[in-house]
């Protein structure tokens, strides 16, 4: 796709690319687009050509900056944002990942938030570990005091990103990491159970390999103090590992680091030890260290249904260089990144399209024909791009830690750069492309999208179009009818052969998700970012093998997504009609029709205002609404427990989740409280709460987590720009209405 608006130096753009480039990248001022996508390609072009000039005073970077723009504008690799949006612009930082150090002095800890917001302002993403800091209630001796530990201050670090909008185009994101051995290790395993808390983070336990050996050992482990490396107390091997796992069931996090496989390949162990991740996990890095990342769009790698390993091989080789070539260009925040960044030279060469390249070549996603051929691709890539920084090394000499490096150790040649190859997601790029993001499934086979004046549209994927008109089953009503459907998996309409090639995320295992990224994860130098959905009805016990089983197959890190996990969310694609009574046709939440009758339960509750009466009344699918009557009529406390009746009636017609709404009510307070200790009313909306658990717990439905979120309708993320469908892909979340990234 492509090739013919190159030839005539255009980039070809599907609509859904000018929207998000319009919104999000081409360079604006007063609201007004002042360039088009073609300017912004050799915008970036010639910038990253303009390094050569360092290496080579003669060197002719027009002729660069045309290849560099073909390599863009066709599609064939996107660097990540920062660069598309920054590079031949003042601000001019053009990398995506960092990683701080946090250290367990009140200085080193507020360094560290001021570098965050400087970080967030230029429109990175940072890493942290919290493992260095003392864990709560531990003594302070300059100030006889005791320390509020890791999670006290993650809490900081949030409240600053909440406060920093990245240059009007990102916002922050921080990834939060604590070893397994850090004594509040079960504290961080449950901090983010409240899912109002830390908004601004995603987070991993480090796993250790003597943890994972407990593990299977059934073995208890030491926890260290970080402060005098002292053993502070231990725990059971199994019973963490078994919190971290129903907790990444209950919300999907946290998620988990295998930290001493990180190390294993860290390149550079003489100058320090890997800590943490980037926000979205797939890339290792020093304290203080960046790096820069782009992606080769696999789909058009595809050439008379064979791998195009030429065209493949050309694409890796300029993309390096052009990485390798932002390092020079780049404006760091802080002059520390920047001396470890030259230091090390790390580029993250990554991939798109690869669920297009299988369809292109009619290769099903889920087979032992795509593990292997994931493989081969990979290889292939890392390969070529470490000879490409190999050839750079010559023009240009190693990166100047590369003396007493793994590489340097092992005998091999000289290389640029220290690491090469990183799987990342793609989530906007991948919109730009008009790609699979990363190496996920396809998002959708079709999907509905809100243009304007509140009008939808219906997406079809490009590839399923064109077999479906070649072998004449295309029709808009059945376009229409995938889309509010999801899966094409139980279309009888479609070939068999066809719905096997075109899968989505849920129409395969976790265990298919985890071989996939296993096998990317072969042959890279970094890690590989990629989400493990699994349907609503999974069990703890099935997130416990998937885990089990990324260690065993080798990776580095895993990210896990249970659907209807998370509140304040919509319904996702495929759902069959009866399960979607709550939501209409283009994705949007109608609330369930009142019957003539239902039945109700009223229960007295004592407020400081008087007795309230609460009636919950229930239709065959569950609760359906609730009234308030308060036993002095009038007033403002009548008419506000009204008006709670009110929205929680509507929002539990409309899906929302039963522990939710009790969530938002529970503990508010008042002036005029009423009883104490466990019977202590708050206010008239606690009492509401209050009420509606006693509900639950009488009829038997509050006593088992799994139970309870198990009666939830199947919710997916909402896109809080546009209100679309918000898809969990590569560590991340991505809106393909509109563009919207959770990590961009």
């Amino acid at each position: 796709m492509g090739n013919e608006c190159v030839l005539e130096m255009k980039p070809c753009l599907s609509q859904n690319a000018m929207t998000v480039l319009e919104k999000r990248y081409l360079i604006r001022e007063n609201g007004k687009v002042l360039e088009a996508p073609a300017d912004m390609f050799w915008r970036v072009a010639r910038a990253i050509a303009s390094s050569e000039k360092k290496f080579n005073p003669q060197a002719d970077t027009e002729a660069l900056a045309e290849d560099f723009y073909r390599l863009m504008a066709g599609l064939e690799f996107l660097p990540n944002s920062p660069t598309l949006m920054n590079a031949g612009r003042e601000l001019g930082q053009l990398s995506a990942c960092f990683v701080l150090p946090v250290g367990d002095s009140m200085e080193e800890i507020f360094d560290a938030v001021k570098y965050t917001a400087l970080i967030h302002k230029s429109g990175g993403g940072t890493g942290f570990s919290f493992s260095r800091v003392r864990p709560a209630h531990d003594v302070v001796r300059t100030t006889s005091g005791v320390s509020s530990g890791p999670i006290s201050f993650m809490k900081v670090f949030d409240m600053a990103t909440e406060t920093i909008k990245q240059g009007g185009t990102r916002r922050g994101a921080n990834m939060g990491i604590l070893r397994v051995d850090h004594p509040d290790i079960l504290k961080f395993i449950q901090c983010k159970t409240d899912q109002n808390h830390l908004t601004n983070f995603n987070i991993s336990v480090g796993l250790t390999e003597a943890f994972m050996k407990a593990v299977e050992q059934g073995a208890p482990y030491p926890l260290i103090n970080p402060r005098n490396g002292e053993v502070a107390g231990t725990l059971s091997a199994p019973e963490v590992f078994d919190r971290i796992v129903k907790q990444a069931w209950r919300n999907g996090e946290p998620g988990i680091v295998f930290l001493d496989r990180l190390n294993r390949d860290n390149p550079t162990p003489h100058v320090g030890a890997i800590e943490s991740t980037n926000p979205c996990g797939e890339q290792p890095l020093l304290p203080y260290e960046s790096c820069n990342l782009g992606s080769i769009n696999l789909g058009i790698m595809v050439k008379e249904s064979q791998v195009d390993w030429d065209r493949l091989e050309k694409t890796v080789h300029l993309a390096v260089r052009f990485l390798d070539n932002v390092i020079e260009l780049n404006k760091y925040p802080l002059p520390q990144i920047a001396e470890m960044t030259h230091a090390n030279r790390k580029i993250g060469l990554g991939v798109m399209g690869w669920a297009d390249m299988l369809i292109a070549l009619g290769i099903p996603y889920k087979s032992e024909e795509a593990i292997s051929l994931a493989e081969r691709v990979m290889e292939f890539i890392n390969r070529e791009g470490h000879q490409a920084s190999c050839n750079l090394a010559k023009e240009r000499g190693a990166f100047p830690n590369f003396k007493g490096s793994t590489y340097d150790q092992r005998g091999e040649p000289p290389l640029r750069n220290a690491t090469v190859t990183t799987i990342a997601p793609t989530g906007t790029l991948s919109i730009i492309a008009n790609a699979s993001s990363g190496i996920e499934p396809i998002f959708a086979v079709s999907f509905v999208r809100q243009v304007l004046d509140n009008n939808t549209l219906v997406e079809v994927n490009p590839q399923f179009e064109k077999i479906a008109r070649g072998r004449g089953f295309f029709s808009p009503e059945l376009m229409k009818e995938i889309a509010e459907h999801g899966s094409i998996g139980d279309l009888p309409e479609i070939p068999a052969d066809v719905r096997r090639l075109f899968v989505t995320a849920h129409d395969i295992t976790p265990e298919d998700h985890i071989r996939m990224q296993a096998a990317f994860q072969k042959h890279t130098d970094n890690a590989v970012s990629k989400t493990v959905n699994f349907p609503r009805h999974a069990t703890v016990e099935d997130v416990r093998q998937v885990f089990e089983l990324a260690y065993r197959l080798g990776c580095k890190g895993v990210t896990i997504y249970r659907d209807g996990s998370r509140d304040q969310q919509v319904l996702s694609t495929g759902r069959k009609a009866e399960e979607t009574e709550a939501v209409a046709g283009n994705g949007k939440k109608v609330a369930r029709k009142r019957p003539m009758a239902l039945k109700g339960w009223t229960y007295r509750m004592q407020t400081g205002c008087g007795p309230l009466y609460v009636t919950i009344n229930e239709d065959e699918k569950g609760l359906f609404e609730l009234f308030t009557t308060m036993g002095k009529a009038g007033g403002c406390a009548a008419s506000q427990s009204e008006a709670i009746g009110r929205m929680v009636s509507l929002a539990w017609r409309s899906g929302i989740q039963v522990h939710s709404v009790v969530k938002q009510l529970a503990d508010i307070s008042c002036h005029s409280q009423s009883g104490f200790g466990e019977n202590r009313v708050r206010s008239c909306a606690d009492a509401v709460a209050k009420a509606i658990h006693q509900h639950m717990s009488s009829n038997g439905r509050g006593e088992r987590e799994e139970e309870k979120v198990e009666k939830a309708p199947l919710f997916k993320g909402a896109c809080p720009e546009c209100g679309g469908i918000v898809e969990h892909e590569g560590g991340c979340s991505v809106c393909h209405a509109c563009g919207y990234s959770e990590c961009a």
